[in-house]
């Protein structure tokens, strides 16, 4: 410990935290000051400078993130660890990229916390590099990240532009999109743009709470309602008051609790479960699914009112295989955070291994490639990703056949590939070749000029306009039927992506 105990700030609101931070830094000689605000700790930083500040991300008055990056470019902070209740990989990597030494998961104990301070003493502080103030908003026609976002690609930056012209309104918004790619940061993005940024962000995630205690999870119940119930519970709806309540896989709710959301939406008014007194809060709804919301309504799974009743701004994130090169900003961005913390030497990824990331479906979005990215900085050494060592199924080789074999109506011209040539996806091997005979010439098969001919125009118009989504569906229909069932070529051919069609198809067998 060096001759002068190290200075200490601490900006904590709630008073009983602040002095449990005080309590346990002391233990080891630390000089520990206790402020509520980050401006009254900008004031004290004046005359009196910080080793290192403690940060509550969660701030009453104003975003935490600001607080953080001030705290960055401000030469008496020291370095600041940063604590929050949201245990978010976004988080944790936008308060990094903010200028966070740390970012600890609240609650904490007292041992984990003096651990964390003292690693950050026993570490060497990095230069600190001058740099403008940022500004309260990125803008999301520039840059890589936005609000816990990273990504570049047009479908993103629409995401951006959806946000910023939801997040002023108090309408409720309808966020959909597949699993992993990035709901709940959506939500937060459009919570943190909002008026109601200095006020709670309550999460509730419908899928992972009993039906028995969701009702009470949302509105809260009355010690003595159930059993089990010791205490009073204030509720998801209550404990957002003045701020926005998330309902994440709210598709997963059960259809007699959605009737009582929708009264709470059309009223205001909470009633505890085991009460008869109503309570009125201000709270703004956001919610989620990774379904099809239509195909529940049409299925009898979600109420009809209630859906057009929360979809009143519509928000779709796009799958990480449709971003492009958003799958390598965000490979290298996580690939930087975990080699820090597991304090690896890699830079980068081959160019083979950003081929295969990039050809990859990537099922699970976004979620899947932080777990691969952190799986091959934990098992692996070096200063380059090379392709042996991504995780199944992207380590396994795969054919690549040239877009020209994939055309059924080349294959219908060519005729049968030589043997030994590798067969097309789908199509059955080629057979050996026959023994040696003399060849008589046959008259030319009319068939392979027949695949590209067009298909004979109707002889008359009927008069009838369809619909632009029935089109659609009776050309891919006709596509599959043409290809005999295979669906990747006749994507290919419709120059889609065969998951368009798979997700066409599992909707049409919900709905039928």
């Amino acid at each position: 410990m060096p001759n002068a105990p190290a200075h200490i700030l601490v900006i904590e609101s709630a008073a009983s935290l602040a002095q449990a931070y005080v309590t346990a830094l002391r233990k080891d000689g630390y000089e520990v000051t206790v402020v509520d605000t980050p401006d009254a700790a900008r004031r004290g930083l004046a005359g009196r400078p910080a080793d290192i500040v403690l940060l509550n991300l969660q701030q009453p008055r104003g975003d935490g993130m600001d607080a953080l990056r001030a705290l960055a470019a401000d030469p008496g902070a020291g370095r600041t660890l940063a604590l929050t209740a949201q245990g978010s990989v976004q988080v944790a990597v936008e308060a990094m990229r903010a200028g966070a030494a740390d970012v600890l998961l609240l609650p904490i104990g007292s041992d984990k916390l003096r651990a964390a301070v003292a690693a950050v003493l026993a570490t060497p502080a990095a230069p600190r590099v001058a740099a403008p103030q940022a500004a309260a908003a990125p803008s999301p026609d520039a840059g890589t990240t936005y609000f816990g976002f990273i990504g570049a690609s047009p479908q993103m930056r629409n995401v951006y532009r959806m946000i910023e012209s939801a997040a002023p309104s108090k309408a409720t918004v309808f966020i959909t999109g597949e699993s992993g790619t990035g709901k709940e940061v959506c939500a937060e993005a459009i919570h943190k743009r909002s008026p109601r940024a200095g006020g709670p962000f309550v999460p509730i995630n419908c899928a992972a709470i009993p039906k028995d205690l969701m009702e009470s999870e949302i509105f809260g119940h009355v010690k003595g309602a159930f059993t089990g119930a010791t205490t009073d519970h204030a509720g998801a709806a209550l404990q957002a008051n003045g701020g926005t309540l998330f309902l994440d896989e709210i598709c997963e709710m059960d259809l007699a609790l959605q009737a009582k959301l929708l009264r709470f939406l059309q009223t205001g008014l909470v009633k505890k479960v085991g009460s008869e007194r109503t309570e009125a809060v201000d709270v703004r709804i956001l919610c989620a699914t990774n379904r099809d919301p239509y195909a529940e309504v049409q299925a009898g799974r979600f109420r009809e009112d209630l859906f057009y009743r929360l979809q009143v701004i519509s928000i779709e994130l796009p799958p990480l295989r449709e971003r492009g090169d958003d799958i390598l900003l965000i490979a290298n961005a996580f690939l930087d955070q975990f080699s820090r913390e597991e304090r690896k030497r890699f830079k980068g990824f081959s160019a083979d291994c950003q081929r295969i990331m990039r050809d990859y479906g990537w099922p699970g979005n976004v979620r899947q490639l932080v777990n691969v990215v952190r799986n091959v900085v934990v098992l692996n050494e070096g200063e380059e990703i090379l392709p042996f060592m991504l995780p199944p199924p992207l380590n396994k080789p795969t054919l690549i056949v040239p877009p020209m074999l994939q055309d059924p109506r080349w294959a219908a011209m060519a005729g049968p590939l030589p043997f030994g040539f590798p067969a097309m996806p789908g199509a059955a091997p080629a057979a050996p070749p026959p023994t040696m005979a003399p060849q008589v010439p046959q008259p030319a098969a009319a068939a392979p000029v027949a695949a590209f001919q067009a298909p004979p125009a109707a002889a008359e118009d009927d008069g009838v306009i369809k619909p632009l989504w029935m089109l659609e569906e009776e050309a891919i229909d006709r596509a599959i039927r043409l290809c005999g069932g295979n669906i990747t070529r006749a994507a290919a051919l419709l120059e889609i992506n065969p998951c368009t069609i798979y997700r066409r198809r599992q909707r049409k067998r919900a709905v039928g």
